[in-house]
């Protein structure tokens, strides 16, 4: 401002104890925080600016503490001369500015350091240029000041294309990230690293060195630079390859052999034991293969392995590993499976599916059509409790028992969880039969007005009449319907049956509740789909879009943002209502949340349970009730089973809610006897009426 005596006259303090250690600059340095005052005369913690603020007619200030390299190194200050000027629009600004300047000093400090870097760099000797091996100096940042005539005959590149450049230039790519950081740390340690590195030439070739890479120490023991000295052993690293490959890979298929296949079944068994994950084995044998080599020869034979190789190496992950036994036998190694036995099995079979139906496509063999299949034998280990050649006979019985069973199938060695995989498929086929026999039925809960006490909506809730088990609940079912992908067409059904009972229910005379469909992840997935599902629905049943409500979980909505929001406007613009399901139980952010087109917030069951009982609970639903009506949406409360729960929603404007307290879930007729009947809440308990 313009008095520049002020700094001078009052001074600052850092410590909390020193009269002038509370004002705002030293709390702002202090406490590495903005500190806003919005009137200097009312707070408590502004007093020893009291008589500063009331000379320089300050009402309230802002005080905003300046960053270099993650320390306070100064502070932005602003006073205004009127009262609560620092509201949040301009206190987003005001920080804005001074990450910004905090950003710049940050910028200047690196700068700084660079040039410092660049000016104790140190000519190399004339016993470096003249060098049998390869020389490279770095600064501290790892890039390339010197490289001696060496390097230039090995690598191709001269002088002045390397200079000011980084080394990674040479890289083949086969270096992990953890190896560069392993190396850095050494170095930047004081200490030496040395390694072998594969590098390529500037006109592309690959070729080895054994490298060492040590520091540059200045008189006082500090690195300046870095020195790489290289040796070119290609030649020499040639022939150890040609070795290491004879002894550890199938000449044929060039697939890792029996050996290779030993030592990395040991590590894999540790690894899954140390980390609590499994792994799998499959044995896999070609139907009929002697009949082929005996018919059209060993060459033909031969182009058979190679093929199947290659085609079971497309069918696996990069890291599982594809074998070769010997003969017509293959081994692939699945490893680091997350998850539950049952989860485990269940994916072991979808790989082995796959190999199933990749090598039962034709071949072509020197203008030969050949068609061929194999059977597959599959052991699960977690732990190191079984040997290698435990798991290679479980897998090789395995098998056997597949060949044994028809051919061309696959089989678990382990029965429980060959039992558990043939439940499963069975389940998906009565799931599909379950389809085409109409098995599925709708049962309805009823959502309740807390001010009227009437019911306003229901919600469609997916059931399975089993010819066997009787009526199933969705828990036992919903899940394979995911995994499978039958909830689309599943889901679509939904849609149509609720919206054509609703309009049932409309043309009857019972009122004209909505009724709420919830849609799956897959049916998210595909916009174009769900879109026409939900106008067909629409379509078939005659049914008003303003009463169809569409429940999508927050999980789901967060999964992609921005393609659910274009998924949502497409929905609202056919005039369907939005709700989010489950809210609080996921991670939503708000920036998103305002912009999703949604009509209301299901509050989770999970925070209703124990509302009565868990002030925390109460708390959150209070937070989401009013951000909800803040935001214009209506508030429905899920599971509410007990008067006390409606209780406390009540008092804290809750306007709807679902559960046993007023109703279960309830079958086509009697859902229609409840509407006839007209029951609604008792009037004690809605909002607006007296306290019971």
């Amino acid at each position: 401002g313009a008095d520049p005596d002020f700094l001078r006259d009052n001074p600052i303090s850092l410590s909390d104890d020193d009269p002038a250690g509370p004002c705002q600059t030293g709390r702002a340095i202090r406490e590495s925080r903005p500190v806003w005052c919005q009137d200097y005369q009312e707070d408590p913690h502004a007093t020893p600016l009291h008589k500063i603020s009331q000379g320089f007619n300050w009402r309230s200030g802002a005080v905003l503490p300046l960053y270099r390299n993650g320390i306070v190194v100064g502070v932005f200050t602003l006073y205004s001369d009127k009262p609560g000027a620092f509201i949040e629009p301009i206190r987003k600004l005001l920080d804005e500015m001074a990450s910004d300047i905090s950003y710049a000093l940050d910028i200047f400090a690196r700068e700084l350091e660079r040039n410092e870097r660049e000016r104790q760099l140190n000519t190399l000797s004339a016993a470096v240029r003249q060098s049998p091996a390869s020389v490279i100096i770095a600064d501290l940042e790892g890039n390339i000041q010197y490289v001696n005539p060496k390097f230039e005959q090995v690598s191709g590149y001269q002088s002045a294309e390397v200079v000011g450049k980084n080394p990674r230039i040479l890289s083949s790519g086969e270096k992990t990230p953890e190896d560069y950081r392993a190396l850095w740390a050494t170095i930047t340690s004081g200490g030496t690293w040395q390694g072998v590195l594969h590098n390529r030439r500037k006109d592309g070739s690959l070729f080895w060195e054994q490298v060492s890479i040590s520091p540059i120490l200045d008189d006082q023991g500090r690195p300046v630079n870095y020195v790489a000295v290289k040796e070119d052993i290609t030649e020499r690293r040639a022939a150890e390859e040609e070795m290491h490959y004879l002894a550890f890979y199938d000449v044929l298929t060039q697939l890792p052999n029996r050996r290779l296949l030993v030592d990395r079944l040991q590590k894999a068994m540790a690894t899954c034991s140390r980390n609590h994950r499994g792994g799998a084995l499959l044995l896999i044998d070609l139907d009929n293969f002697k009949t082929l080599n005996d018919t059209l020869g060993h060459a033909v034979g031969d182009l058979l392995l190679q093929q199947v190789a290659r085609r079971l190496v497309a069918c696996v992950r990069e890291v599982d590993t594809v074998a070769r036994l010997g003969g017509d036998e293959f081994v692939v190694m699945l490893e680091d499976l997350d998850g539950p036995p049952h989860e485990v099995a269940t994916a072991v079979t979808a790989v082995c599916e796959k190999i199933l139906s990749t090598l039962n496509q034709p071949y072509v063999l020197s203008g030969y059509g050949y068609t061929g299949t194999p059977s597959i034998g599959v052991t699960l280990f977690s732990d190191r409790d079984n040997t290698v050649d435990l798991l290679l006979k479980q897998a090789d019985l395995a098998m056997y028992q597949a060949k044994a069973m028809g051919r061309n199938m696959l089989r678990f060695f382990d029965p429980e969880m060959q039992v558990m995989i043939m439940k499963r498929a069975m389940l998906e086929a009565e799931l599909r039969q379950g389809i085409q026999e109409d098995q599925y039925l709708l049962h309805f809960q009823p959502k309740v007005s807390c001010v009227t006490g009437r019911i306003t909506g229901f919600e469609a809730l997916l059931r399975w009449q089993h010819p066997v088990r009787g009526l199933t609940g969705p828990g036992e079912f919903v899940q394979v319907l995911e995994e499978t992908g039958l909830i689309v067409p599943v889901g679509a059904w939904v849609l149509t049956t609720a919206c054509s009972q609703m309009k049932r229910w409309h043309d009857a005379g019972l009122g004209t509740p909505t009724v709420s469909v919830n849609i799956s992840g897959k049916q998210i997935h595909n916009i174009t789909d769900l879109s026409a599902s939900v106008q067909a629905a629409l379509t078939a049943s005659g049914l008003a879009p303003r009463y169809l409500e569409l429940e999508l979980t927050e999980s789901q909505l967060m999964n992609d943002a921005e393609r659910d929001i274009n998924l949502l406007q497409r929905l609202k613009e056919m005039g369907v209502k939005l709700s989010v399901d489950d809210f609080g139980t996921g991670y939503s952010s708000l920036a998103y949340l305002k912009r999703f087109p949604i009509d209301s917030l299901k509050i989770d069951r999970a925070f209703v349970q124990d509302i009565v009982a868990d002030p925390n609970d109460v708390s959150i639903t209070r937070a989401i009730i009013t951000l909800a009506h803040n935001l214009k949406l209506k508030v429905v409360a899920e599971g509410v089973e007990t008067g006390g729960q409606l209780d406390l929603l009540i008092a804290n404007q809750c306007d709807e809610i679902q559960g046993y307290y007023f109703s279960r879930p309830l079958s086509i007729e009697e859902a229609e006897a409840l509407l006839i009947s007209g029951r609604s809440l008792d009037s004690g308990v809605r909002a607006g009426a007296p306290n019971r």
